[in-house]
């Protein structure tokens, strides 16, 4: 019988994890601290964490949205900041948005906070959008390209959705001792499982994953993949040698990543 707690779990399988919170705080912060055009805290909804922070360049080829992780429960998007540096770099500004975390709200809330987000952003930002997020924003990431989610206007600007190490059948967790948090039951379990949606039309969809993850993220990777192969969008994968679940979003910092070319080529 599978431990689905032991099968999402992360952090103790890494080796050095317990002070990754801290670099991770550390080096946002101090990207933060000499990157020199960024709005911060712009909101997109009314409640206090519907806002989104965005670094732009001078070269304005378009906006990657990085929508962070954290099971739906933890982190926001202070975190994260020092990953656009990567697509920065190609000439790509960031927006990272937050969310209302669980269990104040659920799945479904925070994925059409998500949507929301998308918009408003699309709304400030001229060009083409390109979507990613790890982890939780994976799933987030995934959801915003399932059919009728985001508004045919918006959704005909993303050319590209890049869902690292995400978690796209949400089925297991609940016989997780997560789900004491997020209190899925079967009807959203199955709602907001983007391997068992229809993707929208004209999808392109990387599904990025280390190759040293735990093995529900793998087997959620491929399910995806196949799932949405059938399905008619135009579907990519990636096991990244050698990265784990935490180290693999790291490489969005890099420019000269793999990861980052292909997000922003």
């Amino acid at each position: 019988m599978i431990d689905w707690t032991d099968a999402f779990e992360n952090g103790a399988y890494i080796e050095g994890s317990a002070a990754l919170r801290d670099i991770w705080q550390a080096e946002a912060a101090a990207f933060r601290d000499n990157w020199p055009t960024q709005t911060l805290g712009a909101a997109y909804g009314s409640a206090p964490r519907q806002c989104y922070d965005l670094f732009q360049t001078e070269t304005q080829r378009g906006t990657v949205i990085f929508v962070h992780g954290g099971y739906w429960h933890q982190t926001d998007r202070s975190w994260w900041s020092h990953l656009a540096a990567g697509p920065l770099a190609h000439g790509w500004s960031v927006a990272m948005p937050s969310y209302t975390l669980a269990p104040e709200a659920r799945i479904s809330q925070i994925t059409a906070e998500i949507a929301q987000a998308v918009c408003a952003i699309a709304a400030a930002q001229p060009g083409p959008i390109r979507l990613t997020g790890h982890s939780a924003g994976g799933h987030l990431a995934s959801r915003m390209a399932v059919a009728g989610v985001l508004p045919d206007a918006v959704r005909a600007r993303v050319e590209l959705t890049v869902s690292i190490s995400g978690v796209h059948h949400l089925e297991p967790l609940k016989a997780s001792k997560m789900n004491e948090i997020l209190q899925l039951d079967a009807h959203e379990a199955e709602a907001e499982s983007p391997a068992l949606q229809d993707p929208a039309e004209g999808t392109n969809i990387l599904f990025w994953v280390g190759a040293g993850e735990r093995p529900e993220f793998l087997r959620q990777n491929r399910m995806i993949a196949e799932a949405w192969s059938r399905k008619g969008a135009d579907v990519s994968e990636q096991y990244d040698a050698g990265e784990n679940h935490f180290s693999v979003v790291g490489k969005l910092a890099d420019p000269d990543s793999p990861l980052v070319k292909s997000l922003c080529s």
